[in-house]
């Protein structure tokens, strides 16, 4: 896809006078470190499951849904909820959730203790009670991609998306918002369906591939933009692939 292109499909991707999505601030209530996982995770869906409903019930949305989607864009630091009822089709931008904490600046992680945030498409692959941080999801990084383009035999890894307000290459969303975020995602997990997450360096790719062409990392930032294009087209999730030369494809389902 042009860079041409992907400006048109973000440019058609706005039309007006549709339902704003809530932003969700973090806030300081911790939540007690002395907890048992079972405790933690049965508090989160008393304290949570009827605020998650609700929003999803606003946005038109079934819950628990079909298909979920978590996009972060990391300068903005914001976390974007998207959903759909169907197993296949758009999704519904249900909310964004504000990033209380998160290491390292714009660029993907390509080694161990860079502190970075990766940047690219993934999924979730496990689910911990027990963190240090309340409650966590991790990230499935590192993913075929940084496998390639990353430094061997020392990415690193455990990334995660968790309560509390610090990190290390993490997505740190506060001990409340967390719970929110729990609920929806292990809603999915206890049925089978995946949850997808997308990481972006910034929601103005295309602007900082402007400002940056000649960046160390424009080539792999103008590949995002495809799939951060893709999705803002269609409201879809593609079918993502990668070649050997670590770069992503996209395609219809």
């Amino acid at each position: 896809m042009t860079l041409t292109l992907i400006l048109a499909a973000l440019a058609a991707a706005s039309p007006g006078g549709e339902r704003t999505p809530p932003l969700i601030p973090y806030t300081d209530e911790d939540r007690p470190s002395s907890l048992s996982g079972g405790a933690r995770d049965e508090q989160a869906f008393a304290r949570k499951e009827a605020v998650v409903r609700r929003l999803f019930a606003d946005a038109g949305v079934d819950f628990p849904p079909a298909q979920l989607l978590l996009r972060a864009f990391k300068e903005e630091r914001q976390l974007e909820v998207w959903a759909s009822g169907a197993r296949s089709g758009p999704l519904t931008h249900v909310a964004t959730y504000e990033v209380c904490y998160s290491s390292g600046g714009m660029g993907p992680k390509r080694r161990q203790g860079d502190m970075q945030v990766p940047e690219g498409f993934y999924h979730l692959d496990y689910f911990n009670r027990n963190s240090n941080f309340h409650l966590s999801f991790r990230v499935a990084y590192p993913n075929e991609s940084d496998r390639i383009l990353g430094v061997r035999g020392n990415l690193g890894g455990d990334i995660m998306i968790h309560g509390s307000c610090v990190s290390i290459g993490c997505l740190a969303m506060s001990d409340e918002r967390i719970e929110e975020l729990w609920v929806m995602t292990r809603s999915l997990d206890r049925l089978k369906r995946r949850v997808f997450v997308h990481i972006f360096p910034t929601r103005d790719l295309a602007g900082l591939l402007e400002k940056e062409p000649d960046h160390r990392h424009a080539a792999f930032w103008r590949n995002l933009l495809e799939g951060l294009a893709w999705f803002d087209g269609k409201k879809t999730l593609p079918k993502i692939t990668v070649d050997r030369a670590g770069v992503y494809h996209f395609r219809e389902p």
